[in-house]
């Protein structure tokens, strides 16, 4: 199986950003999940999730992981649910290195604004809502990741190298 480098933690976290650099920088492929998905589907992932629900659309997530993680080696940056699902975790692990961008709701809050991207946070002050995904997800990053970078003050050059040196040591 292909080894990845795969990128998960909350909207905001610095995953398609670091992600993008990390790859340039290891002459790798990179892909954002999320691009994929919508590609796949035909329209935004708000667009879907608006009309198929959540459970339709992390189905089609959980599809692309799969397929990803089956694929040639690259950098994945990953929608930040997708470790809501055992079987993404699973397949991820198994074929390659998970890092979890770690961010706190301040940061995430500033680098996400008041996107209409983002279907969890159209109906909910966005702070709140980051607080509240934050809560409920963190165990899940914690467990599926091998290893963690709390990107709160760093510039994207540092992250990036931070996951370059753990790529390197796994």
């Amino acid at each position: 199986m292909a080894r990845h480098l795969w990128l998960v933690g909350m909207m905001g976290s610095g995953k398609s950003s670091a992600g993008r650099l990390v790859a340039e920088r290891l002459e790798i492929g990179f892909v954002d999940s999320d691009d994929v998905v919508a590609s796949r589907l035909g329209c935004s992932i708000a667009e879907y999730w608006r009309d198929h629900g959540e459970a339709a659309f992390r189905d089609a997530e959980s599809a692309c992981i799969a397929e990803l993680a089956d694929g040639p080696e690259r950098v994945i940056a990953t929608g930040g649910g997708v470790i809501l699902r055992h079987s993404n975790v699973v397949g991820m692990r198994g074929s390659g290195v998970v890092i979890w961008l770690q961010a706190g709701v301040d940061t995430l809050a500033e680098r996400v604004g008041n996107s209409n991207r983002r279907p969890l946070l159209r109906d909910e002050e966005p702070a709140n809502k980051l607080r509240a995904l934050l809560d409920e997800r963190s165990d899940a990053y914690r467990e599926a990741a091998h290893a963690t970078i709390a990107t709160d003050g760093l510039l994207l050059d540092t992250v990036a190298t931070r996951i370059e040196e753990l790529w390197n040591a796994f």
